[in-house]
């Protein structure tokens, strides 16, 4: 039996494994997606996460940066 049956192109991702959904807008701060892209990516075509990965950028605008530790005690100072 050939392994060719069983071997596939790996599935396109945006995931970097930071898995925190944020609390307001309900979109994952590593990867921008929402729970139900998430939980379906799996089951969507490559046309469908691409569609999605193209509209991550704008997503990551909607999430407030935290402006903690060392970066906010500099712009404290200022």
């Amino acid at each position: 039996m050939s392994d060719d049956i069983w071997r596939r192109e790996p599935i396109e991702s945006p995931c970097v494994k930071i898995c925190v959904m944020h609390e307001e807008t309900g979109i994952c701060t590593g990867c921008y997606r929402t729970r139900d892209e998430i939980a379906g990516w799996m089951r969507k075509s490559p046309e469908e996460r691409r569609e999605i990965m193209g509209a991550l950028p704008e997503r990551a605008q909607l999430l407030k940066k935290r402006r903690g530790g060392r970066a906010g005690r500099l712009s404290r100072q200022g």
